[in-house]
């Protein structure tokens, strides 16, 4: 009986150790993060199981609310949140899309990379474990409409690796990171869009845009 105590023991012990590493893991990528750049491919499940094309290309971010995302393969786009609005740009429709900057930015699992209070006043965590080499880490949105019906952060030696989060539909979307840089020296204006001169743009950019809408 106490051979099995003490087995029972140690397997509490490891599954408590086990338990706090993704979260820990976070915590140890994400600390004092000001902006970060990385590497993306993507790809998404249907709810059938058949996985769609790979897209890939690069991300960044920076404190509080600025994101860039652009894709470079099998086609270009780029989306570039500013702080006030939300911009995307696709080169090959010459169409860019602006609307304001809204809540459901501050819901997206990647907000807690360099804003780790978001963590739990935006989401509910849970540790679900090792799973394919890495430790996962399960957000489920607070928000009354999340975009999401949860999300998964994998983090392994190098950080942050894969993400995948499901949506109503049950379509889950897959991502894979690689490539991390802490504060790097990005352009000045990185975080922020022009429309170039001859495209359309589709809603409302506000007073303060430099816009160069397409002429009658």
């Amino acid at each position: 009986m106490l051979r099995a105590m003490m087995v029972l023991t140690c397997l509490v012990a490891s599954a408590s150790t086990a338990a706090e590493s993704a979260r820990s893991r976070l915590e140890s990528f994400s600390q004092g993060i000001q902006t970060i750049s990385g590497r993306f491919e993507q790809s998404v499940i249907g709810a059938s199981g058949s996985r769609g094309e790979v897209s890939s290309g690069t991300l960044a971010l920076k404190a509080p609310r600025q994101f860039r995302w652009q894709t470079l393969t099998p086609y270009e786009q780029l989306i570039i949140a500013d702080g006030n609005r939300v911009w995307v740009y696709d080169p090959d429709l010459e169409q860019v899309s602006v609307r304001s900057q809204g809540t459901e930015e501050a819901h997206s699992p990647l907000s807690v990379l360099t804003d780790l209070s978001r963590l739990d006043a935006e989401f509910t965590a849970s540790e679900t474990g090792e799973r394919d080499g890495l430790e996962w880490l399960r957000l489920v949105s607070r928000a009354n409409e999340p975009e999401f019906a949860f999300a998964e952060l994998g983090f392994g030696a190098q950080g942050l690796e894969q993400m995948r989060f499901e949506d109503a539909l049950g379509n889950t979307t897959e991502i894979l990171f690689s490539d991390w840089k802490r504060d790097p020296k990005l352009a000045v204006d990185a975080f922020s869009f022009t429309p170039p001169a001859g495209v359309d743009v589709v809603g409302d950019p506000g007073n303060d845009a430099e816009v160069f809408p397409i002429a009658d």
